[in-house]
């Protein structure tokens, strides 16, 4: 069973993602970007199916507590340290593969619809690497902030930007003085 993985961020010109466990842009708040997020990973492309967030540890916990676990999502924490889900969280793996593994058990399977990974740096690598076909939604902000945390560039050889796509916006779009624009690719068929 080939399943699609999608990953969805927002970045800097340079690829940066985070500044000290935040959003380099913090605190500058980017509401309809944000719902843009909300929209993508929580609607599932089957009725009665919810999508799957999986994150890295320090993603979940740079969500704010009242905010945890995503709704109408199924949340699932990696960490190599934590010895049982943090308290909200669904499902608990030690690994990017064990996620993915976790997601074909039956009492998953019959649930889950689409797989988002939303973070963090790490986490965003492996999945762009991995086999198999792939989208990625990408927010480019189009400012330069200080960033700590960073995702590997977009390997056009690897690929290709999409002109549209279903329910993403196009065109410049702005926001409390900040620029950006949507952007989806899909991996070419030989990834």
């Amino acid at each position: 069973m080939s399943v699609r993985l999608n990953c969805i961020v927002a970045v800097c010109p340079d690829m940066g993602i985070g500044m000290s466990g935040n959003l380099p842009w913090h605190p500058i708040r980017l509401s309809k970007e944000f719902k843009h997020f909300q929209k993508m990973t929580m609607t599932p492309t089957v009725e009665g199916k919810k999508n799957v967030v999986i994150m890295g540890r320090k993603t979940w916990y740079s969500i704010p507590p009242q905010n945890r676990p995503l709704k109408n999502r199924i949340n699932v924490v990696l960490s190599r340290e934590l010895k049982e889900p943090p308290e909200g969280a669904h499902y608990l793996a030690s690994d990017f593969s064990s996620a993915l593994g976790l997601l074909t058990t039956p009492e998953l399977s019959s649930e889950a619809d689409q797989i988002w990974v939303i973070g963090g740096s790490s986490l965003y690598k492996e999945a762009m690497e991995s086999s198999g076909p792939k989208r990625l939604f990408v927010t480019r902000i189009l400012k330069q902030f200080d960033c700590d945390t960073f995702i590997p560039k977009i390997n056009l050889d690897k690929y290709k930007q999409l002109t549209e796509f279903p329910g993403v916006p196009s065109g410049l779009q702005e926001e409390n003085g900040l620029q950006y624009v949507f952007e989806v690719y899909e991996s070419n068929n030989h990834c």
